[in-house]
């Protein structure tokens, strides 16, 4: 089969998708070995049977609602490509926004920074590469994520980065400039509104109880404990979530509490600095 007949079949198999020529293209680039403008202007090439075999698994697995990502085990974020296993939620372009936040915090001096729930590492290792004079200690309570953080930070050559196991703080003796989380923020009631690819991530990663908040107060509260004087927590939080987050950060005594928009306009970081012990 040529690859103009097996788009055509992949792209009505894929109608569900939010762009199925665009995902239908790159899961024929990933298995080609060609990049996307080559198979646009190449469509009379005909695929091997072991590509047309392979390409139709790949299909099939994404008509099922798998990520990408998950399918061929990679995500790019801030320009790293990241490895990904079903124990690690999948990098999101909004969470840049976090890192960018955390970069505009960096003093010249050196910076010790804790990534809390790093799973894949993608914050630890965007902010370990970015600043070359930060230590950034990236840990989280699955073994099996942790691995997968590792071996991106061998295979990107980051070294001023290091995975430790901790659940939160539990494991946690010393204090840092800056803490950042990503932490479960979805309540139970709208894991229901999302699109059926976010069951195929781990679901301690995303849900948390008291709609969605119970996790972000925890680190909170406790973050004081940890945070060296003048020193920031900067945490993502759900589009809606801004007025509670700002609240307990101030409930918390924290101070210069702002919050920041992603690149679709939605609340989903909010930043405080703690003045007193």
């Amino acid at each position: 089969m040529n690859i103009l007949k097996w788009l055509k079949k992949s792209i009505k198999i894929l109608s569900y998708v939010d762009n199925p020529k665009y995902e239908a293209e790159f899961l024929l680039s990933y298995v080609s070995k060609h990049n996307r403008s080559f198979i646009i202007t190449s469509d009379t090439i005909k695929l091997t049977q072991k590509q047309y075999q392979y390409l139709n698994y790949l299909v099939y697995r994404r008509s099922l609602g798998e990520p990408i990502a998950y399918i061929i085990g990679e995500k790019e974020f801030w320009s790293l490509s990241l490895c990904v296993s079903y124990d690690t939620l999948i990098p999101r372009p909004d969470t840049e926004i976090l890192v960018e936040q955390v970069l505009f915090k960096i003093q010249s001096k050196f910076t010790l920074i804790l990534d809390l729930g790093t799973g894949c590492g993608a914050i630890s290792l965007a902010l370990a590469k970015s600043c070359s004079h930060c230590h950034v200690i990236g840990v989280d309570k699955s073994k099996k994520a942790l691995d997968i953080a590792r071996i991106n930070a061998c295979k990107l050559n980051i070294k001023n980065v290091s995975f430790l196991f901790s659940n939160w703080f539990s494991h946690i003796n010393e204090k840092f400039d800056i803490i950042v989380s990503n932490p479960p923020y979805v309540s139970k009631k709208e894991i229901k509104f999302f699109k059926k690819d976010i069951f195929f991530e781990p679901f301690n990663a995303l849900i948390s109880d008291k709609n969605g908040l119970l996790d972000i107060e925890y680190i909170i509260k406790q973050a004081k404990k940890y945070l060296f004087i003048g020193g920031w927590l900067l945490i993502e939080h759900g589009w809606q979530q801004k007025i509670k987050v700002q609240s307990l950060f101030k409930q918390y005594n924290f101070f210069e509490v702002q919050s920041y928009k992603d690149y679709g306009g939605n609340d989903r970081v909010t930043i405080g600095k703690k003045y007193n012990e």
